[in-house]
């Protein structure tokens, strides 16, 4: 297996990951700019470009792109992020020219017909009304609000109804020309690849991308704070978030196994503690993810609006126990042992592999080797989990919860306890 990297004269990165024993291959383009990159008005703007991509080239119906790469078995796909937008393609090895094709021409030429963006415009506020009627999408935008306010990195990926009835195709096609730059996109291609092959067929298609420079997104300035929605469904979302290290930042995968640690797996001490001895709730998991400037750590859980003053008080009690204890070098063996298992699958999957590489070079400027990956884990020890435990409660705490909460006095004078909680740890 071979990682080769090259630059198209206009600024282009190239990656490739061969592997010879699959007949498939994923490939796409990931541009490194998603919805912190919109200014006020254009709300919304990275995510309705990304849905008109597929919507008809200059050369190209919706119809015939859909029928186009179905007819050869292939799937076709694309996301929007905070810091990044993805196309991206799965087909049989003969056929990747036939897919970079496809996903050139919906970068460099789409039509934005007025009828398709209209049609478009209507599936995308039921895409925002869906999202109103999910309570964990309801509570995740919240907390991404409160913990970082009135800033493109608290704003939801969808926009809202009136940012999206707003939008022309003058929206749509500064935004592109903006921040659609060879320098700053990546062509990422794993599986049944020759990487020559694919750099001639780049330079062929691609060579028109501009090389021109983007602006620099908007800084995340975590905040914090706490926000409620009443809205009612049966059970409360809770959603508890502290800062946490950019994923530059030396501390990043003492985060990941702090989180692992807390609500990793269905031997954390979370789901330990909260669902298995106490039955407060079905699912409950930690996370830390990471933007260029800052990041969030985040602890998710639904429970009975009757017990969520129990929920939070049981999650401030093992946030404590864990920044005045520790963990067992047991706890931090396993999660070292999960993080490293993901990484190791993510090889076999070439969908998974060739956003792994795009994001490392637009994040690092390079792809790193799975070993280097390994031994950033390996390198993290119990004191720095225990700091970083520490860390998070010395920040500003986020709390988010939708639908009903019973108890309320004894829930507010729990979150007013957290929101104070770095006097106490200091």
């Amino acid at each position: 297996m071979s990682v080769v990297v090259s630059r198209l004269a206009n600024g282009l990165t190239v990656v490739s990951h061969a592997r010879p024993d699959v007949e498939t291959v994923s490939l796409g383009l990931w541009v490194g700019a998603g919805s912190r990159s919109e200014s006020p008005p254009e709300h919304g703007v990275a995510h309705f470009l990304e849905h008109m991509a597929f919507k008809g080239t200059d050369r190209r119906s919706a119809q015939a792109i859909a029928e186009e790469i179905e007819a050869v078995g292939g799937e076709l796909n694309a996301a929007t992020g905070v810091d990044s937008t993805a196309y991206y393609a799965r087909v049989l090895r003969q056929d990747f020219g036939l897919a970079l094709d496809i996903l050139s021409d919906i970068i460099l030429a789409p039509r934005f017909d007025r009828t398709e963006l209209s049609r478009e415009r209507d599936v995308i506020l039921q895409e925002i009304a869906s999202a109103q009627d999910s309570p964990e999408d309801m509570v995740f935008d919240l907390v991404q609000t409160t913990a970082f306010p009135d800033q493109p990195a608290g704003r939801p990926i969808l926009g809202t109804a009136d940012s999206v009835k707003g939008f022309k195709s003058t929206h749509l096609k500064s935004y592109l020309s903006t921040h659609y730059q060879a320098p700053n996109m990546v062509l990422a291609a794993a599986g049944a690849v020759d990487h020559e092959r694919l750099l001639a067929e780049a330079e062929r298609l691609l060579a028109p991308l501009n090389s021109g420079t983007t602006p620099e997104p908007a800084p995340a300035l975590y905040r914090g704070g706490v926000a409620r929605n009443e809205k009612s469904f049966e059970q409360t979302h809770l959603v508890l978030a502290f800062e946490a290290p950019p994923y530059r930042h030396a501390d990043y995968f003492a985060a990941q196994v702090c989180a692992g640690a807390l609500g990793g797996g269905m031997s954390s001490r979370l789901f330990q503690e909260v669902r298995e001895r106490r039955g407060l709730c079905y699912a409950i998991h930690a996370f830390a993810s990471g933007l260029s400037d800052t990041g969030m750590f985040a602890i998710y859980a639904a429970c009975g609006p009757d017990r969520a003053a129990e929920l939070l008080a049981v999650l401030r009690d093992e946030l404590h126990r864990a920044a005045e204890s520790g963990f067992s070098e047991e706890e931090v063996g396993r999660v070292k042992a999960q993080l490293k298992m993901g990484l190791l699958a993510g090889l076999e999957s070439s969908g998974a592999r060739a956003e792994q590489l795009a994001r490392q070079i637009l994040i690092h400027g390079r792809p790193l080797t799975t070993q280097e990956l390994i031994e950033k884990v390996e390198a993290v020890t119990q004191a720095d989990v225990q700091r970083m435990a520490g860390n998070l409660l010395a920040s500003a705490v986020s709390l988010a919860t939708v639908g009903p909460i019973l108890h309320v006095a004894r829930f507010d004078s729990l979150a007013a306890k957290f929101t104070n909680v770095s006097s106490e740890a200091a």
